[in-house]
């Protein structure tokens, strides 16, 4: 039996730093490309919750509107929640981009 899939194991993860522009995205997409990742977006997975109309959704958009940093509390979930969701199909390698966005999100 492979324990790298089961969704009890525990997941591996890269995180892709870099300011706009320097590329995270496409190092992410050649990651996913040569290794299999799963690529997850702080960002996609923002706009996606803002999108859904959940309890979360305007407190989000609140933030992007002002240009403020969603809290920590809530990306870490959005996270959280897509990789359980990843984990429980038997998929725990993942690249994440778009997060930490600061040193108050170590």
């Amino acid at each position: 039996k492979d324990e790298s899939k089961t969704p009890e194991s525990k997941p591996q993860v890269f995180f892709v730093l870099g300011g706009p522009g320097a590329g995270k995205g496409t190092q992410c997409a050649n990651l996913v490309d040569e290794f299999g990742l799963i690529h997850l977006s702080a960002g996609d997975l923002l706009r996606a919750e803002r999108n859904s109309g959940s309890k979360d959704a305007e407190l989000i958009n609140n933030y992007i509107k002002e240009g403020k940093i969603v809290p920590v509390e809530i990306t870490v979930g959005l996270i959280k929640k897509a990789m359980q969701k990843n984990m429980g199909i038997g998929r725990s390698s993942f690249v994440i981009d778009g997060f930490p966005r600061n040193k108050d999100n170590l």
